[in-house]
């Protein structure tokens, strides 16, 4: 079976899981364990920072980050396909007690206008006190939703630099910020200067098994530990899992063009296909999401999985694919092969005509 559902399926490679099977250990809740604090270190100053804090999944440091800037009541600017919105259980509401503004990005890309538009203009003859406060405003990059997509780093300059006159905090979901930067060049500290707070993960491009890190201010990140420890996310002997990504973090943000490539050998191999919707120049890094119109989604991933590749349904009528660390080149032409020969062999059925939202990036799509 070639997986490319996602690259939270990546395996550890024989030197991370010699890494973690050598780890120094000691009681994180005590801040006792040297590697969970050698990987805090490395991860802060990477991204320009005083201090990070390592934690179990990206969700839970995109949450912790919200409630660490906001309180219950607050309103915060979201683009209105963030995975931190969509894709984390109703966290913000459910964890922070905040409620989501949503912002009309473009595969998850939006403006400075789209900010101020968002926030309004006040005036002495409206009560404050009546509409929710607005104190934060989150960013994704790159964007999952959005099929990979990266942020321009003007774009982003311009959006930062109104939400700061606005008074604004400002949170980074850098997931997959390897993925932006080792596609355009610009170090994860440049982009990493214009936030307060950022969540990076270990456990997508990076291979390790577990885990993910939020950066920010001495002050922010000590507040940050106090909602971890509250949801329940105090590690005792971590750096086991956190050798894992240290190894990763020193080892594998190198290689990610390679993933990079291989998913534009996939997005051309499969693109004019019959019953294929696929914009080629929407890949940029590593997710590839297409349109399927000769039949639905969940149908088309269904008869791929019988021929042996393992891809998510994205909405009605789209499919994403990742390949990442232990996905070769022979497996993407396989997949190609294998999608080939389910869209050839559907080319005669029924289909809605119209442009797959998949194909534009608007399809509110599943998967992490």
């Amino acid at each position: 079976m070639i997986d490319l559902r996602s690259d939270t399926c990546s395996r550890p490679t024989d030197a991370m899981r010699k890494a973690i099977a050598s780890a120094v250990v000691g009681d994180d809740v005590y801040s006792d364990d040297p590697t969970v604090k050698e990987l805090e270190r490395e991860v802060a100053d990477l991204l320009g920072k005083e201090d990070a804090v390592y934690m179990v999944t990206g969700t839970m440091t995109n949450q912790v980050g919200i409630r660490a800037h906001t309180e219950p009541g607050d309103a915060v600017l979201f683009d209105q396909n963030a995975h931190v919105y969509i894709l984390e259980g109703g966290a913000p509401s459910a964890f922070s007690g905040v409620l989501p503004r949503l912002l009309p990005g473009v595969r998850g890309v939006f403006s400075a206008d789209d900010v101020t538009a968002a926030l309004g203009v006040a005036h002495r003859f409206f009560p404050s006190t009546i509409p929710a406060p607005v104190k934060l405003l989150c960013l994704e990059n790159t964007h999952n939703i959005g099929g990979g997509k990266v942020w321009p780093l003007a774009e982003l300059e311009a959006v930062c630099a109104v939400a700061r006159t606005r008074g604004l905090a400002l949170h980074l979901d850098g997931a997959r910020l390897w993925h932006a930067s080792a596609a355009t060049g610009i170090p994860e500290r440049e982009y990493a200067k214009h936030f307060d707070s950022v969540s990076v993960c270990f456990s997508k491009g990076l291979g390790a098994p577990v885990g993910s890190a939020l950066a920010g201010s001495r002050d922010f990140i000590a507040r940050a530990r106090r909602f971890k420890q509250q949801i329940g996310g105090g590690f005792r002997q971590a750096g086991i899992i956190a050798a894992g990504a240290l190894h990763g973090l020193r080892n594998h943000r190198e290689r990610l063009q390679e993933d990079h490539e291989h998913a534009k050998l996939l997005a051309n191999g499969i693109a004019g296909l019959p019953g294929i919707s696929l914009d080629v120049s929407s890949v940029e890094t590593n997710i590839v999401r297409f349109g399927v119109t000769s039949l639905s989604a969940s149908n088309f991933v269904e008869k791929l999985y019988e021929k042996g590749l393992y891809v998510l349904p994205s909405g009605t009528d789209g499919v994403r694919a990742i390949p990442y660390l232990n996905i070769t080149r022979k497996q993407v032409h396989e997949a190609i092969d294998i999608i080939s020969a389910v869209a050839e062999a559907n080319a005669g059925s029924s289909g809605d005509p119209r442009p797959s939202p998949a194909s534009t990036g608007a399809n509110r799509a599943a998967g992490y």
